[in-house]
């Protein structure tokens, strides 16, 4: 039997103030962002599903529980699902505004195929691997489920279809509550990649 590992990010976060929280704990799921773990959750049925990893982050955490709940297992935290860091961490950020506008941060963005704002990309693909292989591990030869961030999925993504790292964020195929699946094969190694959104009529709309 060859598993698939399904990649979830979390569903939308409750954030009027349109500030960049990263790592920092106490970031909740909007009433839409629940819902969108309800759906993922349902569709998730289809599959035969042994585990189910999830960051340490609450909006994670929240995510995986109605996905965990139905295929009865209990979530296992993992700290390589976590968001990669960020020295933007706590501001409001948004291109053309807010902390961009300050000549203070502009040192922060010399080297964006590092990048020099955070952790490394290459940081980011050894432990998304590390995470991918510890849930192929618990799923014990069937599919598994890691929710987590959508950063450090489309860098292991990229990092798998020969992709180079520097990219233009706005251009991530990682919607909120979107899955990407890592197809192994019967070694257990990535063998192909394939995307859905089982959300997508949840997504909000764009401004």
């Amino acid at each position: 039997m060859s598993p698939t590992i399904h990649f979830l990010r979390h569903g939308e976060v409750f954030n009027p103030e349109k500030i960049l929280y990263g790592r920092q704990q106490g970031w909740y799921l909007s009433e839409r962002g629940q819902e969108m773990a309800r759906t993922v959750a349902e569709w998730s049925l289809q599959f035969q599903v042994g585990a189910v990893l999830a960051s340490p982050l609450q909006r994670a955490q929240e995510t995986a529980r109605p996905l965990a709940a139905a295929h009865s297992l209990e979530i296992i935290t993992n700290e390589n699902l976590i968001e990669a860091s960020n020295v933007f961490e706590g501001e409001k950020f948004e291109m053309g505004s807010g902390v961009l506008r300050h000549p203070k941060s502009w040192r922060h963005l010399t080297r964006p195929w590092v990048p020099s704002w955070g952790e490394p990309y290459e940081e980011q693909v050894a432990r998304m691997l590390a995470a991918l292989f510890a849930a192929r591990d618990a799923a014990g030869g069937i599919d598994a489920f890691a929710i987590s961030h959508q950063l450090p999925i489309w860098i292991l993504r990229s990092a798998v279809e020969g992709r180079r790292m520097l990219h233009d964020p706005r251009k991530r195929q990682c919607t909120l509550a979107s899955v990407t699946s890592f197809h192994l094969d019967a070694a257990g190694d990535i063998e192909g990649v394939s995307y859905a959104e089982p959300a997508r009529h949840l997504l909000p709309e764009k401004k």
